[in-house]
């Protein structure tokens, strides 16, 4: 009898035959290269969490804390309800599997993949380091006393090091400066995170901090990159130039190069989509679905709508967050998350998880224009789900936005008349 083929290298024959790819085929592509469209779990415990960031390749981190800081909603939008505390003992432990890095803004990134960031390390000692004549050279002995602090006392947080910042080093250095500094050595990739408490970042020397075999890992420029994109290109699926560029915010012209070599070595194919005026590449990898069934939130920051050229190309959705807008000139809320419904972004809802009433805002729901009937009764138990997950009681409807009324009836209650 004869072997059984690999199931990978059948799929990449498959997929190897398909030039010409519809609009609707690439959004389930992406979602399921996303980690949409699978049953979910029972109780989501720590193997699945690291199959979430390993999907991903980094978890976007921001400080907005309106409703759940970004970095917890990835998983939860394709695990479901986990246990938040898992996922910091995976990603904050000074021993763990993981570090942070500008990756596409500061993310958590595998511990693996630091090295991978060398050549941004390096460009950015050139750009902003002691021979560029700006802050780091008109403040180098306060970055000399940091790194002296960091040697012996380390690991340190920012406002721990405030408190002596200055003594015998001939100056008094404000919480201000030396945050600069250490962001400045953490960027160079001198200094890097040793975890986190109550979401402040401490720092340490990555000297000290990091195993031997990532710093002495070497790897050049532009293989770096070319492994960049590749965990770029599986983790979408399906992209262009600028998609995949834009995952690691790799610039196109190094990207180009790195995605010709992907191509030549028949990782990455060169496809059409329907409706796209780009070319497009598909992972070799890549599952297409013939249907995605899911509901979930999405974080601002999630890999699905952060590259907004993307989501609008693939879903039509118009995304922009409005946290940086006046509250009078705000058109959807202060921080609406987009609603994914099966393989299409439907609409967008505005969370506040107000912990001093027990209760899960909703400050705002809205519906796009082209969004099936009954979206209403899918997000109810989205809602109500979310509402556990964070530890509150009731879900309130505030009378704001085309679906809130809908959502409301659905959750079985009135809606609330908005604060004026």
């Amino acid at each position: 009898m004869a072997a059984r083929a690999r199931p990978s290298v059948v799929r990449s024959r498959v997929v190897a035959m398909v030039q010409t790819i519809s609009a609707a085929q690439a959004r389930r592509i992406a979602l399921a290269a996303q980690g949409f469209g699978r049953p979910r779990p029972a109780s989501p415990g720590t193997r699945q969490l690291n199959g979430v960031i390993e999907q991903l390749g980094l978890l976007q981190l921001d400080s907005v804390n309106v409703f759940e800081r970004s970095h917890y909603l990835p998983a939860f939008a394709r695990l479901g309800a986990y246990d938040r505390a898992k996922l910091d003992a995976l990603t904050f432990s000074t021993k763990g599997r993981y570090t942070e890095y500008w990756a596409h803004e500061a993310a958590i990134i595998p511990l693996e993949s630091w090295p991978l960031f060398r050549w941004r390390m390096e460009a950015m000692l050139k750009k902003y380091g002691p021979d560029a004549g700006g802050w780091v050279s008109a403040n180098a002995p306060m970055l000399e006393w940091l790194r002296a602090g960091l040697a012996e006392r380390g690991p340190l947080a920012a406002s721990e090091i405030e408190h002596d910042s200055g003594k015998g080093a001939g100056g008094w250095w404000g919480w201000s400066d030396v945050k600069t500094g250490l962001e400045f050595l953490f960027r160079f990739g001198e200094v890097v995170s040793a975890g986190r408490t109550r979401f402040e970042r401490r720092y340490a020397l990555a000297s000290t901090a990091l195993p031997t075999h990532i710093l002495e890992r070497e790897i050049s420029p532009s293989d770096s990159i070319r492994q960049l994109l590749s965990t770029s290109a599986r983790a979408h699926g399906i992209g262009t130039l600028s998609d995949l560029a834009d995952y690691f915010r790799i610039k196109n012209e190094p990207a180009k190069a790195a995605i010709n070599d992907l191509v030549d070595s028949g990782e990455l194919l060169p496809v059409e989509v329907h409706g796209w005026s780009r070319p497009a590449f598909l992972h070799r990898d890549a599952r297409i679905p013939r249907r995605i069934e899911t509901a979930a939130l999405l974080s601002p920051f999630d890999p699905v709508v952060w590259e907004r050229d993307r989501a609008l190309r693939m879903f039509g959705f118009h995304y922009r967050i409005e946290i940086y807008t006046p509250a009078p000139k705000r058109v959807f809320g202060y921080y609406t998350l987009p609603l994914l419904i099966d393989d299409d972004i439907v609409g967008r809802i505005d969370l506040k998880s107000d912990r001093q009433s027990g209760v899960l805002r909703v400050q705002s729901a809205w519906r796009k224009a082209d969004a099936p009937p009954g979206v209403a009764e899918r997000v109810a138990p989205l809602l109500r789900q979310i509402a556990d997950w964070q530890g509150l009681g009731d879900v309130l409807v505030v009378d704001r936005g085309d679906l809130a009324r809908e959502v409301a009836g659905a959750l079985g209650q009135g809606v609330i008349e908005p604060t004026r």
